[in-house]
């Protein structure tokens, strides 16, 4: 009984010690709604699948709250040790000096698994990953099939000379949203200019230097935004405030409008709103007839370690960080959310599970097919100082423009003004730092 009970003792010793030493970490993330449920679901299930760590996933109601609430804990010493930011933030990541390169810190995994539109964005100029790639989307083409062929359209449009004749036949079949969109940014600019090979900047979008300039009022994207503007007028093209939904998505999803082009991560809403009837269609995003389809951007966010950690908070984030990564976990978020896995081996993945033909991943290989399109320096996606604002920019002298309050080259050449501005102030504030 003796021996029975010093077993015990040590046991329970030894069980205390592990408990001890396991770390328990915070993740702090930006989204909401199902994408913040399945982040959750992935907490949970990493929380339950072994005992050595424990990781805590935190809320922050937006991207850009979360960001500006890490810093500020980074310089009080409270930092998360993971966080979880969207694209336009990486170059201010890079040189907030509050992250560590996530490649640095776990040199053995396979970053060359990671395809290629998901790598660019986020690496370095030596091609060390600086964040892990998460909540990947991409730009994508949605079409309401029933709404087209009922108006005699029964092939999806590819060209944007195919979505305006195809709108046209919608608007002559009595339709009152033949296409919406939000005018946002990243569909209208970023995705747009990318596909299409053209610069938003100089410099290759800043990746060779901080002394970029916006050249964003003198490439295609000019006739672009005033062909969509000339569209609304004639009712081919809706915005936001144009719908009964009063958002572009949920437009589409009522069946209030025929086509749009959106986030892959906007996928699972539509396909929870269209049910099992086939007649939500998906593919890559509209070309101009003339120009060679390049690489689409990888959108949504990625996951930077921040400095200022011990060894075990940094193993939690390493063991966080591993299993999210694993085939399994971006299988279940791509079915959850719409977002497009990131390594190379999902796919086979996805195969090998017999349910490549199913709806839940309908948008894995066409989201990887179109950011693994042929790229070009300037298709690598922005590496610009305060681009958050830049976009707040974009969006502000636009919508100008599509109130007919200024033309749209107006708008453009305002918001270079405005955009270089911002730049060079970015670059005053980092003026000899190195870009990684």
């Amino acid at each position: 009984m003796k021996s029975l009970s010093l077993s015990v003792a040590t046991a329970t010793l030894l069980v205390s010690a592990a408990a001890a030493q396991a770390a328990t970490i915070e993740f702090w993330y930006g989204n909401t709604g199902n994408v913040e449920t399945a982040i959750q679901a992935q907490c949970d299930a990493f929380n339950a699948a072994q005992s050595d760590h424990e990781v805590t996933c935190v809320g922050q109601g937006s991207y850009e709250i979360g960001m500006q609430k890490a810093i500020a804990a980074y310089r009080s010493g409270n930092a998360p040790v993971l966080i979880q930011f969207f694209d336009a933030g990486t170059l201010d990541l890079m040189l907030s000096d509050a992250v560590v390169p996530v490649q640095d810190i776990m040199p053995d995994v396979a970053w060359d698994n990671y395809i290629t539109g998901a790598r660019a964005y986020y690496e370095t100029s030596d091609g060390r990953l600086y964040s892990q790639p998460y909540n990947s989307s991409t730009l994508l083409f949605y079409t309401n099939k029933a709404q087209l062929e009922d108006a005699g359209v029964t092939e999806t449009p590819q060209t944007w000379e195919e979505v305006i004749a195809a709108a046209e036949k919608l608007q002559a079949a009595g339709h009152a949203c033949p296409f919406v969109t939000d005018g946002n940014t990243w569909r209208v600019l970023e995705q747009f200019s990318a596909r299409h090979g053209l610069p938003i900047a100089s410099n290759h979008n800043g990746y060779d230097g901080l002394d970029a300039e916006y050249v964003l009022n003198s490439t295609f994207v000019v006739d672009h935004l005033t062909n969509l503007v000339e569209w609304r007028k004639q009712g081919l093209v809706r915005l936001d405030v144009d719908t009964k939904a009063g958002r572009y998505t949920e437009a589409f999803n009522a069946g209030e409008c025929a086509m749009m082009e959106g986030s892959s991560g906007s996928y699972a809403a539509a396909a929870t709103a269209f049910g099992d009837a086939g007649n939500l269609s998906v593919s890559m995003a509209p070309m101009y007839e003339g120009y060679d389809r390049h690489n689409t951007l990888v959108g949504g966010a990625s996951i930077y370690v921040m400095k200022g950690h011990g060894d075990e908070e940094v193993a939690a984030a390493k063991a966080f960080l591993d299993f999210l990564r694993t085939p399994e976990q971006q299988m279940f978020f791509t079915a959850a959310t719409g977002y497009v896995p990131v390594t190379n081996d999902v796919m086979d993945a996805i195969e090998a599970s017999g349910e490549a033909d199913d709806a839940k991943y309908a948008t894995a290989a066409i989201g990887i097919d179109s950011m693994n399109q042929p790229s070009t320096e300037d298709s690598r996606g922005i590496r610009l100082g305060f681009y958050v604002q830049f976009r707040e920019v974009f969006m502000e002298e636009t919508q100008k423009a599509w109130n007919g309050e200024q033309t749209m080259q107006v708008a453009l050449d305002n918001a270079k003004a405005r955009g270089d501005e911002l730049l060079r102030r970015f670059e005053q504030t980092y003026q000899g730092v190195q870009l990684p």
